[in-house]
């Protein structure tokens, strides 16, 4: 896609030249976004961000005469002389917005010089997160699996952990899922398909394989509770205590948490050679956030 701007009703009009403006362009850079498949959420950090680079910016200032001591004045402003608290997770992804904008214009042509490249990155990353080892995955669904048999069979614990271990759903998706979000019919073996209401995170929907063990857990979890719209109908306090009460009959040393369970799934399927594509489909995470996630499981495998 060449970059235009777009006119007042929305479509592509005059070609983007290092003449223009920051704002019309911004515009353009936002469809441009969109084509790509970008998640709302990031199109909407990432024009946020230059609309406040253009904001400090003269009106006037035409995309060619941007330099690197513009940027960085424009990010030393942003920690001291705006009044406003700037977090070190939000400057690292201000500067992030910048340098992907000013790649996308020196890529297409629109400037000769990348301003933007010589900028410091700073990264800022959250703790790694906690996951199962494999000897703990198995001694939770073990665990799970013992409340399935005996004089009052269980499968609602089995069910739960082993769809979260399997699928690496968030707790919002899990708790929104209903029996029809699983077919155990589909060509190529069951799926779970994982659905939004809103139309802004129609990107997120996804299908998931499910193993055979949980499908045969789940058939018997069917017969023990009368399911109405939703799988899980129960508060997502009451889920959380049920992996709580899990990790202690089991003796874990950690909290089991839904959180918990999403990363050991990545973190098994990075390290069982997966494609890493196909990992961040299955999460369902964009792939400007999929570059932490990465950098998270990397560190996690080694």
């Amino acid at each position: 896609m060449s970059p235009e701007t777009p006119s007042n009703d929305g479509h592509a009009s005059a070609h983007v030249t290092h003449d223009s403006l920051l704002i019309p362009t911004i515009k353009a850079w936002r469809y441009f976004l969109e084509d790509q498949g970008d998640s709302p959420h990031t199109i909407k950090a990432f024009t946020a961000d230059l609309r406040l680079l253009a904001s400090y910016l003269p009106a006037d200032r035409a995309l060619g005469n941007i330099s690197t001591f513009d940027i960085n004045n424009f990010l030393e402003w942003m920690q001291k002389g705006r009044g406003i608290p700037c977090s070190p997770k939000t400057l690292a992804r201000r500067i992030t917005s910048i340098k992907a904008f000013f790649r996308w214009l020196r890529q297409n042509g629109i400037v000769l010089v990348d301003p933007a490249e010589k900028v410091l990155q700073r990264t800022v990353i959250s703790p790694l997160p906690l996951t199962l080892t494999p000897e703990e995955t198995q001694l939770v669904l073990d665990t799970a699996d013992k409340h399935r048999g005996g004089a009052k069979p269980d499968a609602r614990l089995y069910t739960l952990a082993a769809l979260l271990l399997n699928t690496g759903i968030k707790k919002g998706e899990c708790l929104a899922l209903s029996p029809n979000h699983i077919d155990l019919e589909a060509e190529g073996g069951p799926l779970l398909f994982v659905r939004y209401a809103a139309p802004q995170h129609r990107y997120k929907e996804r299908k998931i394989s499910l193993p055979e063990t949980w499908v045969k857990a789940y058939r018997e979890y069917e017969g023990q509770y009368q399911l109405g719209d939703r799988l899980f109908p129960w508060s997502p306090r009451r889920l959380e205590y049920l992996l709580e009460d899990l990790s202690i009959e089991a003796n874990l040393k950690k909290h089991l948490s839904f959180d918990m369970c999403r990363w050991t799934c990545a973190l098994n399927d990075w390290k069982a050679g997966i494609d890493h594509n196909k990992i961040r489909q299955k999460l369902g995470v964009s792939k400007i956030q999929w570059r932490e996630v990465s950098m998270k499981l990397e560190q996690l495998a080694a």
